[in-house]
């Protein structure tokens, strides 16, 4: 018999999650088929703007509270909430049954162009080919996109390959990289009614 289709009947797609630890607190709340609605607030104003860009991108409903010690540096606020957020995307994709399980995007802002390609494949691995052009966006050291990143796959137990394919402008090698994830996401989380409610794997699980 194949498996129930992960959004079958009443069956919601969400996840609430909270992570508390002696350096952040964060709560994060998505819904996978919803429309890019957002609240977010992490004290860390260009990351929010990156959050905005996976909600509004991949049509994902991204509710993001943290509070971290920011009177540090950012680093443990920005790895903790790609912790916390790869958290909720695994509970929310749930079994992965009848998932296309791989998305792709290439997106482009004015000189800058990423891809980003996704497998929700149940294995956390990271590969990240970012140049950036310069070592900070006003306030945000790029260094930490790599850690969000990195804590988000540890999580949701995906592979990620991100590649900036050319850029001037750090805050577009940036934008373009997030905007792409959460256009890849949106792709390898549609639920694929020809796999019948089949996981897209031959062992039948992820």
């Amino acid at each position: 018999m194949p498996e129930t289709p992960v959004n079958s009947g009443s069956a919601m797609r969400t996840a609430d999650i909270t992570r508390n630890t002696n350096e952040t607190r964060i709560r994060v709340a998505i819904n996978l088929d919803g429309t890019g609605r957002q609240s977010i607030a992490t004290g860390v104003p260009f990351l929010d703007h990156m959050l905005d860009q996976i909600a509004r991108h991949g049509l994902i409903d991204l509710d993001i509270q943290a509070e971290g010690d920011l009177h540090i540096d950012s680093h443990h606020t920005v790895e903790d909430v790609g912790i916390t957020l790869g958290q909720a995307f695994a509970k929310a994709a749930g079994n992965k049954a009848g998932l296309r399980r791989y998305g792709h995007a290439y997106v482009p802002l004015d000189e800058a162009l990423s891809r980003v390609v996704v497998d929700f494949s149940g294995r956390p691995g990271l590969t990240y080919h970012v140049p950036y052009t310069r070592a900070m966006i006003g306030q945000f050291d790029v260094d930490l996109a790599r850690e969000f990143f990195q804590g988000f796959v540890n999580h949701a137990l995906v592979t990620l390959h991100i590649d900036n394919l050319r850029g001037e402008n750090a805050h577009h090698q940036c934008e373009t990289v997030f905007k792409a994830f959460g256009r890849a996401l949106r792709m390898a989380l549609e639920v694929d009614e020809r796999q019948n409610g089949a996981v897209p794997s031959t062992k039948g699980v992820l």
